[in-house]
């Protein structure tokens, strides 16, 4: 027997990393798993191999997804440019699911889990769209999906209610590698790809992200920050109801917002009067401007027994301009129903003046966010100011401060062995005091003119039922307003005065309107 030797069979050739080429070694690089070349990932062979055994439900789970989502955007192009109807022929993603060629958490100080996973994915899937177009039907087909990407996944806030995190936001901290196939009427369509790509970095590269609500704010907890301030002046009312049996009425008015647990603010009470005027100012912190509603509701003061209703009347937020002052008058009804026949029934009217002041989202004189570990009062800041803050002390500013008391350690009473801790914010002539045994409370105070020379005072106490001496101090911190205004947000540890181990933990937050 002979055997030949074929000879267009060459050698391999084998040099050192440090003789190849960049681009060669860029290549080879790309292949290599993250956890390979970057200490901070890890393998996570498990998941990938749970994520084989359960593809085969997600596929029709992400599929049923992908129907319910893509529906009402079709419906929007029939009967636009002769179009009859769009429908999914087929949709499957195949039986090849993705591979997470390694995963990195980041830690961090804020109520999140942030995690980046390696994802590629070489799917099959069969993915046909159907056009009806005047008597034509043309058949798109998606074919040879490969995905490379790092996806940054966010599940904030999280809460205490399952699954124990409100939204989910994703955002690509590279540019993707997108490639696949596109048949239309059986022949291949190969620039679309590119295009493709090009979208998706533009819509979802850092710092652009993709928000996925998880949880419906009521159920989850999450609770939305303020994003700005409304002042409110109730000038006078007009031609109210007679209630009295004198023939007059002792009207106030209750001033709430949507979406707000916190009581109605009240006028002061006019004795024998239908036309009254107040000229009282209210401050409420609003948001969302654009679905949020303050209402108006008089009354008619009884001093024994209810109080008789006299009209209401209601102002959607999204109608103020910012930082515009507008006179409304406001013909008062029943109930918001339009069609009740005693809405037609005269009330009198309402005037009031609204503002609406947003914060002011990027100051100069701040240094942003401030992360701090100030435990023995070593504030340890990020980033300096640009400017000299030493003249602003005499000044005054106006804003919402926002503090949280997230919780306590190694707090104890000389009196009380056991204590039952409770935390008291003080802030000018305002005091607030933690409700739930564990903290984690929010508190705002919402500023006119407050002095930048003032404190903020948090102090922890307990309180026993019975016997002597129920209140003890277990010691407290001050902080200077100043500092808070000046690095927008401080967040950290303080040790307790007057506390031998106490440690409290909180974070205050600053926004100027």
């Amino acid at each position: 027997m002979r055997i030949f030797k074929p000879d267009d069979v060459k050698d391999p050739i084998i040099k050192p990393l440090n003789e190849i080429d960049t681009g060669s070694l860029i290549d080879l690089l790309h292949e290599i798993p993250p956890w390979v070349k970057h200490p901070d990932y890890e393998r996570i062979d498990w998941f990938n191999k749970a994520l084989y055994d359960m593809w085969p439900y997600l596929d029709k789970a992400i599929c049923g997804i992908i129907r319910s989502t893509a529906k009402p955007i079709f419906e929007e192009y029939i009967g636009q440019y002769q179009i009859k109807s769009i429908e999914f022929e087929t949709l499957t993603l195949g039986s090849l699911p993705p591979t997470v060629y390694g995963m990195r958490v980041h830690e961090s100080n804020e109520k999140e889990l942030v995690f980046e996973p390696a994802i590629r994915w070489a799917g099959n899937p069969h993915i046909t769209v159907v056009l009806k177009l005047l008597s034509f039907r043309i058949t798109a087909q998606l074919v040879d999906v490969q995905i490379f990407a790092a996806p940054r996944i966010i599940l904030r806030p999280l809460v205490p209610s399952f699954p124990c995190f409100a939204n989910i936001t994703a955002t690509l901290i590279d540019k993707p590698h997108v490639d696949f196939g596109l048949k239309i009427q059986g022949g291949d369509v190969m620039a679309i790809p590119e295009f493709i790509r090009r979208q998706v970095a533009s819509l979802y590269l850092w710092p652009q992200t993709l928000e996925i609500p998880i949880l419906d704010g009521s159920l989850s907890g999450a609770i939305k920050k303020p994003v700005g301030i409304l002042h409110v002046k109730v000038v006078r009312a007009l031609k109210l109801l007679k209630m009295d049996i004198i023939g007059s009425s002792d009207p106030y008015v209750k001033i709430k917002l949507s979406g707000e647990r916190l009581p109605s603010k009240k006028t002061t009470i006019k004795m024998r009067n239908l036309n009254p005027e107040w000229n009282e100012n209210f401050k409420l912190t609003v948001k969302d401007p654009q679905s949020q509603v303050l209402q108006f509701d008089l009354y008619d003061w009884e001093q024994i027994g209810t109080h008789d209703f006299l009209g209401m009347q209601i102002v959607p937020l999204k109608v103020l301009a910012p930082l515009e002052k507008k006179e409304l008058t406001l013909d008062l009804v029943k109930n918001t129903n339009p069609y009740d026949p005693q809405n037609k029934k005269g009330r009198g009217q309402l005037v009031v003046e609204l503002t609406y002041n947003p914060f002011i989202e990027d100051n100069a004189k701040y240094s942003g966010p401030l992360d701090a570990n100030v435990a023995g009062g070593n504030i340890g800041r990020r980033r300096k100011s640009s400017i000299d803050f030493s003249f602003l002390s005499s000044l005054e500013a106006a804003g919402l401060l926002s503090v949280t008391v997230q919780g306590a350690e190694g707090v104890g009473g000389k009196n009380h062995t056991n204590p039952n801790p409770y935390c008291l914010v003080s802030f000018g002539s305002e005091t607030k005091i933690t409700k739930r045994p564990s903290w984690n409370e929010e508190f705002q105070f919402v500023l006119e003119e407050a002095s930048l020379k003032d404190k903020i005072h948090i102090e922890v106490k307990s309180k026993r039922r019975f016997g002597f001496r129920r209140y003890e101090s277990l010691g407290y911190i001050e902080i200077n307003f100043s500092d808070v205004v000046h690095n927008g947000r401080i967040r950290g540890k303080y040790n307790l005065i007057n506390s031998k181990n106490g440690v409290l933990h909180i974070e205050i937050q600053w926004n100027s309107t």
